[in-house]
């Protein structure tokens, strides 16, 4: 059998089931539940004759079949709680220096108040299926969470979710390593660091005890030592359960972490797809003229490979720059030894409240820190756009690059 991937969405699917009298498994459309109605969200309300009335988007039917139900009939409770919530925090907004004053007694909501609830519950509904999604498809057991309690953005349209390099055509990522190390207790014998001519990166507590710009070599799927080896920490994935969240300041998505994060400690890798530098320039003066900044040299070595984070990522997509970061950049190399294609990991420079938001410098590299001073002596073929700084640091630089 061919199987076509499907443009239409999982609602206009169930929509059409219904519309044609048609069970379908994979939908979650059966003959037992093909009449079956139960409430996605409230769009409206009216009072009639002293009854209150909502009207309802029913779930897996089309607009159409949306109808006007007495409150007595609910049993939604969240629903109802979302929808309230959504129209006091629509009247509450400031306009032109005054709030909104907020009737108690209404017959009819205003157009615009009943849209812009609609709006927020469509958000609602996608925010929840992309962090489903995002968790269906990461490799580590802790949780993303996804908030927006500032505007009506919804997820990214074109972002897909990996945990690993993404190699562009013709480049290797993955150099067949064959060997490790032999050791029953790596942190006290001469272990793959050693072997590569460099000290061990963590310490008993699994903590970084290295200085910025030197690499990190970890044991790899050829070493004797099993998985709770103290020298395998990147390559587990992030241990702490972290929220993609919308800032209030114009800096679009950030990070934020939903524990404490003693300093030291591993906190992500930066991951996207691996080009060339020459289509990396090519595409940082497209993302300039945005205002984006996905691109991220690996330069340890050489500067021949670049990170575009971009399309593909992990929630390292969204951490914002700070030029007073919480996070340090640094180069590790596990199942690839070749100096040019180190992986990058995220750890933190401090203690790391809960509830406080992630942060790495965009001019940090793993071997070199880039100043905006540094970056003037560019050749006039690397020169692009400057893009002004949000990160409100004291220390702040005022631009991006």
């Amino acid at each position: 059998a061919w199987y076509v991937p499907c443009l239409a969405s999982l609602e206009t699917l169930q929509e059409l089931c219904r519309k044609e009298n048609l069970s379908c498994k994979s939908l979650g459309i059966t003959n037992r539940s093909l009449k079956r109605y139960e409430v996605e969200y409230l769009c409206d309300y009216k009072v009639e004759e002293g009854t209150e009335y909502y009207l309802v988007k029913w779930k897996g039917w089309p607009e159409s079949s949306n109808t006007w139900e007495p409150q007595e009939n609910l049993n939604c409770p969240l629903l109802l709680q979302n929808f309230l919530s959504d129209k006091n925090e629509f009247l509450s907004r400031v306009r032109e220096g005054k709030a909104l004053k907020v009737r108690n007694h209404v017959k009819a909501l205003k157009p615009v108040i009943a849209n812009y609830i609609v709006k927020k519950a469509k958000q609602r509904i996608a925010l929840q299926r992309w962090k489903e999604e995002l968790n269906r498809k990461k490799n580590h057991k802790a949780m993303i969470l996804v908030e927006n309690t500032v505007d009506l953005e919804g997820p990214p349209v074109d972002f897909y979710y990996i945990n690993e390099y993404k190699p562009a055509p013709g480049i290797n990522v993955i150099n067949g390593i064959t060997t490790g190390c032999e050791c029953t207790d790596c942190p006290t014998e001469k272990c793959c660091p050693k072997e590569a001519g460099f000290i061990l990166a963590y310490n008993k507590r699994k903590k970084l005890k290295i200085q910025p710009g030197l690499p990190i070599y970890e044991c790899n799927s050829f070493c004797r030592c099993g998985p709770d080896c103290p020298n395998r920490i990147v390559q587990k994935g992030t241990p702490y359960s972290l929220c993609i969240f919308r800032t209030n300041n114009g800096r679009g998505w950030g990070v934020k972490t939903l524990q404490k994060i003693k300093t030291n400690s591993f906190v992500m890798e930066y991951v996207g797809e691996v080009i060339t530098s020459e289509e990396a320039e090519r595409r940082g003066q497209l993302y300039d003229n945005q205002g984006n900044t996905y691109l991220f040299d690996l330069d340890y070595d050489s500067d021949e490979f670049t990170v575009d984070a971009a399309r593909y990522g992990n929630v390292s997509h969204f951490v914002n720059h700070s030029c007073d970061p919480n996070l340090q950049v640094f180069n590790v190399f596990i199942d690839n030894l070749d100096l040019r294609l180190p992986r990058i990991a995220l750890f933190s420079t401090r203690t790391i409240k809960a509830g406080e938001e992630l942060t790495f410098d965009y001019q940090m590299k793993g071997s070199l820190d880039l100043t905006s001073d540094s970056a003037d002596g560019l050749s006039p073929s690397r020169k692009r756009i400057r893009t002004v700084c949000k990160c409100g640091a004291v220390c702040c630089r005022g631009y991006l690059n």
